[in-house]
């Protein structure tokens, strides 16, 4: 079964700059820069308008927040060739990037599908990584599987809530490959579904399809050369899991932490796929520790 996310959330009003610099393709892309310090690149999920991750909860004030647009979402321009969405062309978007920002080496995050390009661009540049931190981290790239068995005992702990006899109805079918209204499940990528979350699940949408239908067509992936690479990757890695998130299951997180020499694994209490908007202090307190 495909990744379950549902859109992702816009951001919290914060102050920020946009830039621009030319992918080698000749494709315009944006980044949005928040707060000062060290420069941290940032990668989103979707593919969406990065303004979705807003300044992480509050980590611009430990980093400067490099959030990258990927092609065809938020400020970037739509690629003359389409195949370009696919995960692994988004590496040369990445190293694009850093050479723009004139670093030897960054310090990487990047956020649920998002994670997929930045492991490859970790395995085809281990020497360009100094640090990389995966949120609640897409796994396709390394060909990690999610059951719906897995999936199912973790909504199960969401059992007390008052929505879930209608989200796990829409789970079930969804696992069985059924149609479903992928937006009842929502409440189960939140650690909390409170009206803000609901004003946050329902205010953004992916506005390029065909973006998020390329990003991982025929031979975006190949998990043998992307395992093989992060197996010699020194650079110390993060992986930050939801303690409820659907998506990126915490068991499955931890095995995705296995591949790598240097890995930590957190679990956030609480959290689901947004854990800065869960709990923004013990989001920054942990990233901001890693990322030192």
């Amino acid at each position: 079964m495909a990744a379950l996310t549902p859109a992702p959330v816009p951001a919290s009003a914060s102050t920020s700059d946009a830039s621009a610099f030319t992918a080698p393709d000749g494709t315009r892309l944006a980044y949005r820069t928040h707060g000062d310090g060290e420069p941290l690149v940032c990668v989103p999920g979707g593919p969406a308008d990065s303004a979705y991750l807003g300044d992480l909860g509050g980590l611009s004030a430990h980093r400067r927040l490099i959030v990258l647009d990927l092609r065809g979402t938020g400020r970037s321009a739509v690629p003359r060739d389409t195949s370009s969405y696919r995960s692994d062309r988004l590496v040369d978007d990445i190293e694009a990037l850093r050479e723009h920002l004139g670093l030897d080496r960054i310090d990487l995050l990047a956020h649920s599908a998002g994670a997929n390009p930045a492991m490859q661009y970790a395995a085809r540049h281990p020497d360009r990584i100094g640090r990389l931190a995966l949120i609640t981290p897409g796994m396709r790239a390394v060909g990690t599987e999610i059951t719906g068995d897995t999936r199912r005992e973790l909504a199960r702990l969401r059992a007390d809530e008052p929505w879930f006899p209608a989200a796990f109805a829409a789970l079930e079918a969804l696992i069985e490959g059924g149609g479903a209204d992928r937006d009842a499940i929502a409440p189960f990528f939140h650690g909390r579904w409170d009206a803000d979350a609901q004003r946050h699940d329902s205010a953004c949408r992916p506005d390029n399809p065909e973006a998020v239908a390329l990003f991982g067509a025929e031979g975006a992936f190949d998990p043998e050369a992307t395992r093989a690479g992060l197996a010699a990757l020194r650079a110390p890695v993060l992986l930050l899991a939801g303690e409820f998130d659907l998506n990126s299951p915490p068991g499955s997180v931890a095995a995705c932490a296995e591949l790598f020499p240097d890995a930590a694994l957190v679990v956030q209490r609480g959290a689901g796929h947004y854990p800065w908007l869960d709990d923004p202090d013990r989001f920054v307190s942990a990233a901001a520790t890693f990322l030192g």
